[in-house]
């Protein structure tokens, strides 16, 4: 059996892999307990924008409190892989011309039609580790 290594990841590596993405996970709080709710999204100078329609998201959104989004990717006969996580605040985007270029550049909707509000999630912190497993020995 091979050994594992966990490496923390940089900045700049953290951020190759976001770019590099188009689901993620938002992981908001609603009434005191955890929801973890799947997006599609994409990055507009910096911030991680995606779409959603009213309800969780939204409403989490708009509440001035503090959202988590991770991005990951893992390998089941590996058992090796990596994950991002950022945390930061959101606001709605509401400037029509801010609208029409995050909808320009987002992936489709989950469900096409019903998720036209854009919301931005601006970075206070980035982290990310990568699992290696040395399966040679």
């Amino acid at each position: 059996m091979g050994s594992t290594r966990l490496e923390v990841l940089s900045n700049e590596e953290c951020q190759r892999l976001l770019e590099g993405g188009v689901m993620g996970r938002v992981g908001v709080t609603v009434s005191a307990i955890p929801e973890i709710l799947p997006v599609n999204y994409t990055l507009l100078d910096g911030d991680i924008v995606f779409r959603t329609g009213r309800g969780t998201k939204l409403h989490s959104a708009t509440s001035d409190a503090p959202i988590a989004f991770e991005v990951d990717e893992a390998d089941p006969v590996t058992l090796s892989g990596w994950s991002v996580l950022v945390v930061g605040f959101t606001e709605e985007v509401t400037d029509p011309e801010d609208i029409a270029q995050a909808l320009a550049i987002l992936p489709d909707g989950w469900v096409p039609h019903e998720h036209e509000n854009v919301i931005r999630l601006s970075p206070s912190r980035i982290s990310g580790r990568r699992i290696l497993r040395d399966t040679t020995g």
